[in-house]
Parts: structure tokens; sequence; C-alpha cells
């Protein structure tokens, strides 16, 4: 048994642009030349490799031919770098990666912004809850992450990047209005708080450990990071900020802190095990950027 590697990369093309016509649209084909493609690479394989929703994905074999895909495109960039056959202005190679909204917003893009300068690479990011991204590298979708997750997916090496620090933060005028007698039980069940979305535990793990029952709270969603940021700014309600976030307001008295200790994230690179230089220079540049700026593990 073998894989057609223009069938896997058909697959892979399908599963990025999350339908048969954008996939068809970036191969500079017909829909129905995908098609025909995708269940040429299911009969020989003996497998359904796609499952053809809205987006379409890939089923778990399907995962797998299409890490190969990511793999084999990775692996043959580096190959035409090393022959001096690449040109850096018309050639760059795509590099999925993951990471979590708030490293995103305060320190994930500089080292990116280098990479770019440097190097003929272009960057798909996929923005996810940092105890999520794993996943993305399990399923084949990125090959690299920001995860919460110390343990290696399987098939990938991991770097501890450091810890990102979150403060319990609200404006005086929330604080005076909400918690002129502290930040108690009473207080904070009936305090509005701001929440990323519903996947976003942090402001509830900090209710938990001050004894109150997170569900209780009146809560508003605001799933963008400056965004959120700009809620808690507003008054809209309390929140816990990063502490790259928190720091100018607390120190110009625009945010003022909550009674009680913050919450500390710790932060992991995860990347494919493969031997490639531009994977391992994207890595090396990150990795070293965490750790300038986020607080040792």
């Amino acid at each position: 048994m073998r894989i057609a590697l223009d069938l896997a990369e058909t697959l892979a093309a399908v599963i990025d642009e999350g339908s048969l016509d954008a996939a068809a649209r970036r191969l500079h084909v017909t829909p129905s030349a995908v098609s025909q493609r995708i269940k040429t690479l299911e009969e020989s394989l003996g497998r359904v490799l796609l499952v053809r929703a809205k987006p379409a994905r890939a089923t778990d074999a399907g995962v797998a031919v299409v890490r190969l895909a990511r793999e084999a495109a990775l692996l043959e960039h580096d190959a035409l770098a090393a022959l001096g056959d690449t040109d850096d202005t018309t050639v760059r190679m795509t590099v999925p990666l993951a990471v979590n909204a708030d490293s995103l917003a305060t320190w994930f893009l500089p080292p990116l912004a280098r990479l770019s300068l440097e190097m003929p690479v272009v960057f798909d990011l996929h923005r996810d809850d940092q105890d999520f991204t794993a996943a993305l590298l399990e399923g084949g979708t990125v090959m690299g992450a920001v995860t919460s997750r110390a343990t290696p997916v399987a098939g990938c090496r991991v770097s501890v990047l450091g810890v990102m620090a979150y403060e319990p933060v609200a404006t005086p005028s929330f604080a005076a209005e909400w918690f002129a007698g502290g930040a108690t039980v009473d207080a904070l069940t009936s305090a509005p708080v701001v929440d990323y979305d519903r996947r976003d535990d942090l402001q509830t793990r900090w209710l938990r450990e001050r004894g109150v029952d997170g569900a209780r709270a009146p809560r508003h969603y605001v799933p963008a990071s400056h965004d959120f940021a700009t809620a808690v700014g507003l008054g809209l309600g309390w929140g816990l900020l990063p502490r790259l976030h928190a720091d100018e307001g607390l120190a110009t008295g625009t945010l003022v802190r909550l009674d009680g200790a913050g919450i500390e994230v710790p932060l992991h690179w995860q990347q494919w095990n493969l031997r490639s230089p531009l994977l391992q220079a994207v890595a090396d540049t990150i990795i070293d950027e965490g750790r300038r700026v986020l607080d040792p593990l």
C-alpha cells in the first residue's frame, strides 16, 4: 500500500479550506477533480478519510494522511533549501501553529514578525484555549503549539516556555460599587464577571478558590483578548488579565487589584518531532521569546 502524496496534499487542502469548492480554488482545479482525487485516495487505502460536512473534517485515518502531507511538504522545503533551489521572494513554506489568545495578544507575534523577515515562511495561526491547542497537534492540523500540556503529544517534543501570570482586576469605580467591603463571598457572587468564552475557566477557578460557586456569578462573555481587557477597563465587570496587560493599568490607577492571589498558567511549546531546520528555527525563536517575557516556570 502506498499513499500518493499529490492526493494526500489535496486532502490537506480540503481540511485547510473547509470545503471541496474552496480547496479547488486554492489548487486551481474544479471541485469535481478534488472530489475524484479524494475518492481515489480513499479507494486506494480502503478507508474513509473525509467527512463531507460544513466545514469538512478528517476522519481518524484522514488525520494521519493529512499529517503525512504536511510533513512531506516541510521536508521537501528543507531539501530544496539545502540544494539552493528556493527563491525566498516567491517560495514560502506555510507553517500552521496553534496559540492561546492571551499569548497571541501579548508576546507571540513579535518573534513571528522577525522570522518572516529572516526566512521564507508564512504562518497559519489557529487560536484556541491553552488547554485545547494540543488537540490540534494530535489531529495534524498544526506543526507546533503553545499549550498548557507538559506531557508530549505522540510524535512531538516539548519545551518549557514559562508562566503566564493573571491578576484579578477591576476599575476603581467598579471595585468601589461592588467590593467596598472587600472581595467577600457575597460580593463575588453578586458582582458581574467577564469571561472569555464558555470554555474559559480561569475566573471560575479563581472564584472556586475563594469558596464561591462560579455558576452563580453574573457573566459577560467577550471572546477576544483585547476586547476582554477593554471590557474590564470600561467597568463592565471584573476579570483576570494577563500581567502583561494589567501592569500598565495598575501603575496608572485605571485598574485596581482585587483581594486574593492571582492565577499562574504554565505554558509549553510542543512541535512535531522532525529534523527540520525550518521548524527548529521557528521553535527556537518562539521559545527564546517566551522565556524572555514570561515568568520562569
